[in-house]
């Protein structure tokens, strides 16, 4: 059921997922469609979303922004009272007790550990976007799970501290029984500068032509079932939970909006056994979190090599 209305404000609004902006020329989204969107938003009790570009907008759409309840989404620099405030690399520092976002390949997670893991103390949640995932190969599995046994380790000392701070990638699956991926197209869908819908930003910035939709004659996406999680065979029986299973990075790589590839099996089953040494790390230090569910040892990365145990 649809959730979340994702609104770009501009063509070069901050990515905050795996895509990239290829936009440098502004494109702000023309008032009229963005009041047209709000009042769509509230007709279908949808939650906003605003993406900001790193620009000040004129005060006339602000205006119309805050006549929603919302959450902001802005680049660093432009954080002052932002929800969500998003770092492109390592350039800037997230403010005091913020929720951020950064978007950064494995190697400069690994490279930038210390760094990251300094900004520990400050932030409420971290969310790590991995923007290379789909070159991530099996070379690269042990060096990726030494990271982030590594940032597991300074986590269990920020909670024997008393800081219970999130992050995305360790800290959701402990909590999650079912699962919490992103739903563009089922739970979510985004309004782009162009005053028309998209499954997610992804696809309006990689083929304006995959719209599905225009405010004008609402929603039509086509076969939206098959975007389901009921509808993905080998998803429904995994139980990474915190997966992003992204939609349009299937589309790129397997062809299939609704079957991951390797890479993204992989990665997310990485980050499940680093949640589940985090867990461990924790009891050993006398921490039971009262909400979090055990989680099991496996003997695979990629669910579709014991597909056959389905059966």
């Amino acid at each position: 059921m649809l959730t979340y209305l994702i609104i770009l404000l501009d063509d070069t609004s901050t990515s905050y997922c795996h895509y990239e902006v290829n936009r440098k020329e502004r494109r702000l989204i023309s008032l009229e469609d963005l009041r047209a969107g709000i009042v769509f938003a509230m007709k279908e009790n949808l939650n906003v979303q605003f993406v900001y570009p790193d620009y000040e907008l004129p005060a006339e759409y602000l205006e119309a922004i805050d006549s929603i309840d919302h959450t902001d989404i802005k680049p660093v620099g432009s954080n002052d009272g932002t929800d969500v405030v998003v770092l492109d690399g390592w350039k800037g520092k997230p403010a005091e007790g913020s929720t951020c976002i950064i978007r950064c390949s494995r190697q400069e997670l690994s490279d930038n550990l210390p760094t990251l893991t300094g900004w520990l103390s400050s932030v409420e949640r971290l969310n790590i976007v991995l923007t290379d995932v789909e070159a991530f190969s099996d070379d690269d599995i042990g060096s990726y799970k030494e990271t982030l046994e590594t940032l597991a380790d300074s986590l269990a000392d920020m909670y024997k501290a008393g800081k219970p701070v999130q992050v995305n990638l360790l800290t959701d699956r402990l909590i999650l029984k079912e699962m919490n991926n992103c739903g563009a197209g089922d739970n979510s869908v985004t309004l782009a500068p162009n005053g028309k819908f998209y499954i997610c930003p992804a696809y309006y910035y990689g083929d304006e032509e995959q719209s599905v939709g225009e405010l004008s004659s609402g929603l039509n996406i086509k076969n939206a079932q098959l975007l389901r999680l009921d509808h993905a065979p080998i998803c429904r029986q995994c139980d990474a939970y915190h997966c992003r299973r992204c939609i349009w990075m299937n589309s790129r790589l397997t062809m299939d909006a609704n079957t991951p590839s390797h890479q993204q099996c992989v990665v997310a089953h990485v980050e499940r056994n680093a949640s589940r040494y985090l867990q461990q790390k924790l009891q050993e230090k006398g921490i039971q979190l009262s909400n979090s569910y055990e989680i099991a040892e496996i003997d695979y990365l990629d669910p579709f090599n014991i597909v056959n145990r389905w059966k």
